[in-house]
């Protein structure tokens, strides 16, 4: 398998955490930014995922502000039943985000070895995926990218929510979005159709998944993205012909009220939706705290004596690979240049290498470094109204600080930096991801001035 990332020499912990903290020990998962390696911390012992982003794959593909975005929300969430970050740091080259380790890999792996789930497997599934959404929901985050891919299991088969670097975040200022994010096949209709939405997307996008993992397709298709656009906001929802003998008629009374074209109407959407939707008979049989605790037993367990990897990953880091990771030590940091000096590219590489701050989950202090935390260090504010209020309503949070306090540094430094941000949101935000196939919309498409790009994945 892999080996270890470094020498056995002694490695002091209380400095601020780097690659020499933890050893290599293979690569599980490869995107368009770099490779996803299992790691062992060297104190701890601890097992967790590590993320691997190139900073010139980053600037290369306009991805810079998503990545600190996202950095940026994984520090403010901590739930079970999601992929949580555990550390962040970078060197020279990389960005490194330490997360949860999920051995049971994820559900399109399994649905590809599997073909369809059973109905009791997929009732766990799309019930645990709810708690996360609630959870989510809660401190008014939609994530905007439910798909079997971003739904890893673990170990037992508990389902985890993964892949954030498209979530959003509303609040008082800006309660509702106008841009077109997430993958096509899943995207709600009030996305495409521009009417301004909230997190009742996410509940549309996990009735297409419950249909997906139970039929094995999904309900909307098309040979082309106009086509599958127009099936999505027109065609009527069909089951298989031979439903009724597949599932029951509580399953396709949920997924009917979940694909609901109309938010307000949506089941999981408005106050109290959640309850609403964890009362259905569908989940009659369901302890949901036993569930939000993983103390409930999995219907489906991964093998542990098959990869729940694609192999291939590994073995290009074994056979292939030129420049396999190593720790190195950062270099000092690069003193600003004058905006006006600066390409594009450059401004990107400075906003990664000044906004992509180290984490350790284990010091408090670094906690909020960002901003946007209540007094009692819980990760993000919640409010007794939740962001599935009907989408006419104001969404209440308090507008998070989006940049680290510099204190009593030089004020042409805060200018500097200030002009840089607003450089990198004009000229960044519209294209987004371009390497897993997120492509900007095309231009003249309204939306709101402070709202992101929009992200569409036409990848299935």
């Amino acid at each position: 398998m892999g080996g270890v990332c470094c020498k056995s020499e002694e490695v002091d912990f209380t400095d601020e955490v780097e690659l020499f903290h933890f050893y290599l020990i293979r690569v599980i998962g490869k995107g368009a930014f770099g490779k996803v390696h299992q790691v062992q911390h060297k104190r701890t012992l601890h097992e967790y995922a590590l993320k691997c982003i190139h900073k010139s794959r980053c600037v290369e593909l306009r991805a810079a502000n998503n990545m600190v975005a996202e950095r940026r929300l994984l520090e403010r969430i901590d739930y079970p039943l999601v992929v949580n970050l555990r550390y962040a740091f970078q060197d020279d080259d990389h960005l490194f985000m330490v997360l949860d380790l999920m051995l049971g890999g994820d559900l399109r792996f399994q649905l590809e070895r599997l073909g369809t789930l059973t109905e009791l497997q997929a009732r766990f599934y799309v019930a645990q995926i709810s708690l996360s959404l609630g959870y989510l929901h809660k401190r008014r985050i939609a994530h905007r990218d439910i798909k079997p891919d971003n739904i890893l299991l673990d170990g037992n088969g508990h389902a985890h929510l993964s892949d954030f670097n498209i979530a959003t975040q509303f609040n008082d200022k800006r309660p509702l979005r106008w841009t077109k994010a997430g993958s096509l096949a899943y995207m709600a209709p009030e996305i495409l159709d521009k009417r301004g939405y909230a997190t009742s997307v996410d509940w549309w996008s996990l009735g297409i998944l419950a249909y997906e993992l139970l039929f094995g397709q999904r309900p909307f298709k098309g040979n082309s993205n106009e086509e599958l656009i127009d099936a999505i906001l027109n065609e009527p929802l069909k089951f298989p012909d031979n439903v009724h003998e597949l599932v029951s008629e509580d399953c396709i009374d949920l997924i009917t009220k979940l694909l609901d074209r109309t938010p307000l109407e949506r089941i999981g959407c408005g106050q109290g939706g959640f309850e609403q939707f964890k009362q259905h008979p569908w989940f009659d049989t369901i302890d949901w705290n036993k569930l939000e605790t993983k103390e409930a037993i999995p219907p489906f367990t991964p093998s542990k004596n098959e990869s729940n990897f694609d192999a291939v990953h590994e073995l290009e880091e074994l056979l292939l690979d030129g420049e396999p990771l190593r720790a190195r030590k950062r270099a000092s940091k690069s003193t600003l240049v004058d905006i006006d000096q600066q390409s594009e590219a450059d401004q990107a590489r400075q906003l990664l290498d000044d906004k992509f701050l180290p984490y350790d989950c284990t010091k408090q202090e670094s906690w909020g470094q960002y901003g946007g935390f209540d007094n009692n260090n819980s990760k993000l504010p919640i409010t007794s109204t939740t962001a599935t209020t009907p989408i006419t309503a104001t969404i209440a949070a308090a507008e998070m600080n989006t940049g680290r306090e510099l204190g009593d540094g030089n004020h042409n430094e805060i200018r500097l930096l200030r002009r840089i941000g607003g450089a990198l949101n004009e000229h960044l935000d519209n294209a987004k991801y371009r390497g897993q196939g997120y492509i900007p919309a095309p231009a003249g498409n309204e939306c709101d001035d402070m709202d992101d790009g929009d992200v569409i994945n036409l990848v299935a």
